[in-house]
């Protein structure tokens, strides 16, 4: 009697913890959200992505919890969430950072190890803080409108990535039109270059790569 009254406990607590888990990352997720806004300039951060983030860490959650200890499971959930495949890229190393936070806190709380996310978000939330601190002490930078037109059939980005990782501080897409007739693709980043010396090269670099038809630079603010 007493283990049918054991088990019909269990049955019906688990529900009740694994909504708890559910709860709690998504609280984390906020957390680690909040600080990607307060610690990314209004330029550079992305509604978008703070969202991303608090549904990402209730999903790894979610899946932490159904791999378990079961090795095999977690082979079959890897085979099938390797068919999924996202176009979007995330241009920013420091957006790619609070990706793998929110998939750290997102994992630690579905296995219930709450000191590990709390613990996390403590000390990553501390550094974000600083080195936004840091960065915005630091001379402003020179900002640019960079319009690249490229063939049809190439990825723009990948393209242009290695180049402009080289010589630009940062970038953010703000508009990918058609060209020609439907023929090429032109986009248009917000680039922030070291010194205007810089933009000389980033055009050189660009004009080198094959498939890259006309750049476009055109300087829009100056600050420091």
């Amino acid at each position: 009697m007493s283990e049918l009254l054991r088990g019909e406990l269990q049955a019906v607590g688990e529900p009740l913890v694994v909504l708890a888990r559910l709860l709690g990352s998504a609280i984390l997720g906020a957390v680690v959200a909040w600080i990607y806004q307060r610690t990314r300039p209004a330029s550079d951060s992305s509604s978008s992505l703070a969202v991303t983030l608090v549904l990402l860490s209730i999903l790894i959650a979610m899946v932490t919890q159904v791999i378990g200890d079961n090795v095999a499971r977690a082979f079959s959930l890897v085979g099938a969430l390797s068919i999924v495949r996202f176009r979007t890229v995330v241009r920013d190393t420091v957006d790619t950072a609070f990706v793998i936070f929110a998939v750290a806190v997102g994992m630690a709380a579905g296995a219930s190890h709450a000191s590990v996310a709390l613990s996390g978000i403590a000390v990553a939330g501390v550094a974000a803080w600083f080195m936004s601190r840091r960065e915005a002490r630091q001379p402003g930078a020179v900002t640019y409108l960079l319009q690249v037109r490229v063939g049809l059939g190439h990825d723009v980005d990948s393209l242009l990535a290695v180049a402009l990782a080289a010589h630009v501080r940062s970038r953010r897409l703000v508009a990918m039109t058609t060209a020609k007739q439907g023929m090429a693709l032109e986009a248009v980043y917000r680039t922030e270059l070291e010194s205007e010396q810089s933009a000389a090269e980033v055009v050189k670099a660009l004009n080198r790569i094959e498939g890259v038809q006309s750049v476009s630079l055109n300087r829009e603010t100056s600050e420091g």
